[in-house]
């Protein structure tokens, strides 16, 4: 007699688990996850998930791999001037981190050994060099970007402020008549500060460019 098949569940793999990891952690912050709990989710046994990560620590490390997997790189290869390059590269990069900000501490460690961030910062780091930077000041160069984009990104500034006229006393507070304003719009002052930040300092990089020495090459 014909049986019909039962239906197969997807195969479990890298990408499937890390794709579940993501959405929990985007959801419920890096506390809410454990092997159990993902295990569950992806409605498996425990153990299966050994065959692919040895433990929570290499999920974790492979989902903020898959976020710096989400950052443009073109803006390196493509003929932009530096300081294009590198403002481009920091709206998509803090982009990227904005639609998971859960996973922006375990980024700020740095790349260890996960390959999308070393290409990011290889990518970064050798357009900067190609441009005439010396190499120490292309690092640091790295190094105050990634500083500035995941701090942006750890919390909202006018997020931090409640929606209550109430809560801003002229008496105690005399300048912060308008705060209660802020978390209504905090989409676009997170950005326009973001943006001034930015600009600021891509300015003041360019004035330590003009300074170099004739023999660059970019």
């Amino acid at each position: 007699m014909w049986r019909m098949a039962r239906p197969r569940k997807p195969l479990l793999s890298r990408d499937r688990i890390v794709d579940a990891a993501r959405g929990l952690v985007d959801a419920e912050g890096l506390a809410a996850l454990s092997t159990r709990r993902l295990a569950a989710e992806l409605g498996v046994s425990g153990p299966s998930l050994y065959n692919h990560f040895r433990t929570k620590d290499q999920i974790l490390e492979a989902v903020a791999d898959s976020v710096s997997a989400q950052v443009d790189l073109s803006m390196f290869e493509d003929g932009r001037d530096w300081r294009a390059a590198l403002h481009d590269w920091a709206v998509s990069y803090r982009a990227a981190l904005t639609l998971h900000p859960n996973i922006v501490p375990v980024l700020a460690r740095g790349p260890g050994r996960r390959p999308a961030g070393l290409r990011l910062a290889d990518a970064m780091f050798g357009a900067m060099v190609d441009a005439g930077w010396p190499p120490a000041q292309a690092t640091s160069i790295g190094a105050l970007m990634r500083y500035f984009i995941m701090g942006s990104a750890l919390g909202s500034f006018a997020g931090g402020f409640v929606d209550d006229e109430a809560a801003y006393d002229p008496a105690d507070y005399p300048h912060l008549g308008q705060a209660h304003l802020l978390a209504e719009h905090q989409q676009l002052v997170d950005e326009r500060a973001f943006e001034a930040g930015l600009r600021a300092l891509l300015d003041g990089l360019a004035v330590q460019y003009g300074r170099l020495p004739a023999t660059r090459t970019g």
